[in-house]
């Protein structure tokens, strides 16, 4: 197994580590949970980066990447869901657009097509990471038992924009979502003539 396929399975630990921190109470595992997830998500773009520099594309990383992208961002929904940051429905809603997508790629390798990513699929999941990683910065800095010290003071004056009546939680989801909505139907219309052939 070459490096960057092992950062890809990498990233699926990580995300089993997030979600054990997420369900847990207190600071340390809050904090567990924003680091773990936060270097799964540097990791999503460092194994494409060594695959595609150091000439490592094999079958298998471009199997697991995209499914361990879709575990790593839907879990994190689920948790903000039942942390109360995200709407269900939104969280339904992207969860089925993946499945949509899945099921379309795989539609389209037996009919011995591609249907490759486009540029509205890699904004979709920054903004989705981006509403993630807000959402678990507040989370943490929620748990914890300041001081009142200078550090304190900045890591409060960093997080506003983060809070739940700021601009950049919401925006980030808003965006992630329309996004969602927009490269799901892309999809759609690109595997249109799949879809009816099958039909």
């Amino acid at each position: 197994m070459n490096l960057p396929n092992a950062i890809t399975l990498s990233r699926l630990g990580l995300t089993a580590v997030f979600v054990i921190a997420a369900g847990l109470p207190g600071e340390a595992a809050a904090a567990t949970a924003l680091a773990a997830f936060s270097v799964a998500a540097a990791s999503d773009w460092l194994d494409g980066y060594l695959a595609r520099r150091l000439g490592l594309v094999t079958p298998l990383g471009k199997l697991l990447d995209p499914l361990a992208d879709k575990i790593l961002v839907c879990s994190a929904f689920v948790v903000l869901s039942v942390a109360g940051h995200a709407p269900v429905w939104v969280t339904a809603l992207i969860i089925g657009r993946e499945f949509l997508v899945t099921g379309l790629r795989q539609i389209a390798i037996e009919a011995g097509q591609v249907l490759a990513a486009d540029r509205l699929g890699k904004w979709k999941t920054t903004f989705q990471l981006t509403f993630c990683i807000t959402a678990l910065v507040w989370i943490w800095l929620g748990r914890r038992e300041g001081a009142g010290n200078a550090v304190e003071r900045l890591l409060h004056w960093l997080s506003r924009p983060a809070e739940l009546g700021g601009w950049l939680m919401p925006a980030a989801l808003w965006i992630a979502l329309a996004l969602t909505v927009v490269s799901g139907a892309n999809y759609l219309w690109s595997g249109r003539s799949l879809l009816r052939s099958r039909a």
